[in-house]
């Protein structure tokens, strides 16, 4: 391994402002270069970043410019993950704006299965699959609602199997503004002590525009949330694309008519009115926003089993490692 150098990226994600939204470490492997997963997630420590993700090159015959499918991982500072947005729209980023590929359309390998990225102008189409959850009793869960502090209003809990995500959804009995959602402070200790059952918590709510919940421009927010990973020494990630696929499928299963608002902020000018029919596979939109400190906005698209995100990225940082 001696002598061995890599490229590595900083990218900021579901964002196009440096220091906002979720920034994750990129690093390409090229096919001539193996690298144990003990290596792997040491990279991980030292970037020190909620996820570093490796893309690599599957055959020797491949190029990062010219070939359309890669192998792509995500490794927390702790562990490796199963599934991670954000990791994913910097790993794009970076193939489509620092490695000049050619491609419009790129397949990753994952261990969440094929997941096919586009990119359309500034924006980064990502296909997931939906994080679909069933509805838990809150009784299973009353150390980790304790954690949540003096809450009250708390709708649905519903837990994603697949990803080990837990959601919870609380009533605008709490949260009048969004600004309380944002300044609402969880006991970080007393969630992680609470289970070791999950790998994060996703807080929801929903609310009008006249009570903050729109964008700058304009945009209505069809949910905000808030997502706290104390299991991997995160308190709160800053914005998390497979939350996002989780928080679809609740929604789209809790609204029978959406009115989404989509201007010239996002990129989609003019109004569409979806209606959620039952056994009916809709496409819609929805705009939501991750209410963290560096905070970020996702659109996110829901067609029958798969979720779509779009996102945009900005580079902050590149350089080499040497091992």
């Amino acid at each position: 391994m001696a002598g061995v150098t890599l490229r590595l990226y900083t990218v900021d994600a579901f964002t196009d402002v440096p220091f906002k939204g979720n920034p994750a470490a990129v690093c390409p492997l090229p096919s001539q270069v193996n690298l144990d997963d003990d290596i792997l997630q040491k990279i991980a420590m030292e970037m020190n970043l909620s996820e570093t993700a490796f893309i690599k090159l599957l055959d020797k015959s491949d190029s990062f410019k010219e070939s359309n499918t890669f192998g792509l991982r995500w490794f927390t500072t702790k562990e490796e993950f199963k599934l991670c947005g954000h990791a994913t729209l910097a790993s794009a980023a970076v193939l489509f704006g620092k490695l000049d590929n050619k491609q419009d359309r790129i397949v990753f390998k994952t261990l969440s299965g094929d997941l096919i990225v586009k990119r359309e102008g500034e924006w980064i189409h990502m296909d997931f699959p939906v994080g679909a959850a069933l509805k838990e009793d809150q009784s299973q869960h009353e150390q980790l609602v304790a954690s949540l502090g003096d809450v009250s209003g708390v709708s649905d809990i519903v837990y994603c199997d697949s990803l080990r995500y837990l959601l919870r959804t609380t009533s605008r009995r709490m949260v009048q503004v969004i600004g309380e959602f944002e300044s609402w402070t969880p006991d970080i200790s007393a969630m992680q002590r609470s289970t070791d059952r999950l790998v994060l918590v996703i807080v929801t709510t929903r609310g009008p525009p006249g009570d903050g919940y729109q964008s700058d421009g304009g945009a209505s927010y069809d949910f905000v949330s808030r997502c706290f990973v104390p299991w991997d020494d995160i308190p709160e990630d800053p914005v998390t694309g497979s939350a996002q696929t989780v928080l679809a499928h609740y929604w789209a299963q809790h609204s029978i008519q959406m009115l989404v608002a989509f201007t010239d902020m996002i990129g989609y000018p003019g109004r569409r009115l979806v209606t959620i029919k039952p056994n009916f596979t809709t496409i819609f939109f929805l705009v939501a926003r991750q209410c963290s400190a560096r905070g970020g906005e996702i659109v996110v698209k829901l067609r029958g089993d798969r979720v779509e995100l779009l996102g945009k990225a900005v580079f902050v940082m590149d350089g080499e490692m040497k091992l």
